[in-house]
């Protein structure tokens, strides 16, 4: 049997094996060494060896748990909770204040911590209750807390774009400024249909009864400053260093974690407790997400050795279909897959099918990374499975599931359309970084 055929039942032992529930990593070894070792015999142990020693030299995987570690950090610091509590505070006289505030809180957490899970959680907590007492309309409201929470995934420093970097063989500098502005686009477009409906209902956002006085505002700007300044300028601190090619993003990874450190220790929120299970959680996330891409590597190696990507490649340009068309179904694939999956085997096993057709394709692979990181954003919305939903419902039990899942599907909608919109003018994500680093 030719190495091509041998690669296809491999690939359909592993979405069955997915499916079924068997452990991702373990599924992955396991498949890889015998569907290897049946392919080019013993040399699929020596593969197995060199992957996951390259994996472990990676430096750039490096930073994953210090931003993870940054990010729980900053989660511990209340400074998210001060920063929402203002904000509702001084735009209390504008229809649908709240929305605002959520959306504001959601992009800044975001670019803190990169953690979806905590990200909708927080943002449950924080304005659910509020929602409720404002009488707010349920499913905007949890529509639109879920969404600014996967916003997590794109907004750098994201986890997911320092695995895709490798993957695409792009910097992860040039991701994580490829991603800033369809950030602040979709938090724009989320932010903007909210306030359009509730100009269109004003029962979906009433205003409140009492206003607040004019003698607090001094207090109101002084909080939002003590909230706003110390994150952003962590992030910006970070951040700015790898953009601007000041440090590695290992390096920024240190310097935020030890940042989110001091602030957590100035707000005297730092208690030996919180500090053992931020490292805990760190080392939970950290080894799951590190063992499954070097899980993932060589099982890449081994698809790929086999030559079933480039069979599929050339398979799927014989049909002669526009280039567009092409990625259209790529889209789809990955749009359906992030039901019932995470992001990491969707980025290290379905990109790195796809990625010859792409490169034959002549698609800009920064480009592509960013297109597959605002779909997987989207299948974060999808019901049934979307996990978004079960974090805001344990959170904030008076809002029912199906209202939870209706609210979700409007901004999967408006996701949907970020995509397009992105498609069709590439410069939303190419034009910062030719900006920066140039052609």
């Amino acid at each position: 049997m030719s190495g091509e055929i041998i690669g296809l039942l491999m690939l359909a032992g592993m979405l069955f094996g997915i499916f079924v529930g068997f452990p991702i990593s373990f599924t992955l070894i396991f498949l890889g060494l015998v569907f290897g070792y049946w392919g080019f015999g013993k040399l699929v142990f020596y593969l197995l060896t060199l992957q996951f020693y390259g994996t472990m030299m990676e430096q750039t995987l490096t930073a994953i748990p210090l931003f993870v570690f940054m990010g729980l950090l900053m989660e511990r610091a209340n400074l998210m909770e001060r920063l929402f509590d203002a904000a509702q505070g001084l735009l209390v006289n504008l229809r649908g204040a709240l929305f605002i505030a959520v959306m504001f809180v959601a992009t800044i957490f975001s670019a803190a911590t990169g953690i979806v899970g905590a990200s909708v959680t927080l943002l449950g907590i924080m304005a659910g209750k509020p929602m409720i007492r404002a009488g707010y309309d349920t499913r905007l409201s949890s529509g639109l807390i879920t969404a600014g929470g996967t916003l997590g995934i794109l907004i750098p420093p994201s986890i997911m774009l320092i695995v895709m970097g490798p993957v695409l063989e792009v910097p992860v500098t040039t991701l994580f400024v490829a991603a800033i502005l369809p950030g602040l686009m979709l938090a724009g477009l989320f932010t903007g249909y909210a306030l359009l409906r509730s100009r269109l209902d004003p029962r979906i956002a009433p205003l409140p009864p009492a206003r607040q006085a004019d003698a607090d505002l001094g207090a109101l700007w002084i909080e939002l400053g003590k909230g706003f300044v110390p994150p952003v300028a962590l992030v910006a601190f970070s951040l700015g260093s790898i953009i601007l090619g000041l440090a590695t993003p290992t390096e920024g990874a240190a310097c935020g974690a030890l940042g989110a450190l001091l602030l957590t220790v100035l707000y005297r929120r730092l208690t030996w407790r919180g500090l053992t299970d931020a490292l805990i959680k760190t080392l939970e996330i950290s080894v799951l997400i590190l063992f499954l891409v070097a899980a993932s590597n060589f099982f890449g190696a081994v698809f790929a050795r086999l030559g079933t990507p480039a069979y599929l490649s050339d398979l799927l340009l014989s049909l002669d279909l526009h280039p567009y068309a092409l990625l259209a179904l790529v889209m789809a694939l990955i749009f359906l897959l992030g039901w019932p999956l995470e992001w990491v085997p969707i980025v290290l096993i379905v990109v790195p099918f796809v990625l010859p057709l792409m490169r034959e394709l002549d698609f800009d692979l920064t480009w592509f990374g960013i297109l597959v990181a605002v779909n997987l954003q989207t299948a974060w919305l999808s019901p049934p499975v979307a996990l978004s939903a079960y974090f805001l419902r344990g959170v904030v039990p008076e809002w029912p599931l199906r209202d939870i899942y209706a609210g979700m599907l409007q901004f999967m909608g408006l996701q949907v359309l970020g995509l397009v919109l992105i498609i069709l003018f590439p410069s939303i994500a190419l034009w910062l970084p030719r900006l920066i680093y140039g052609d």
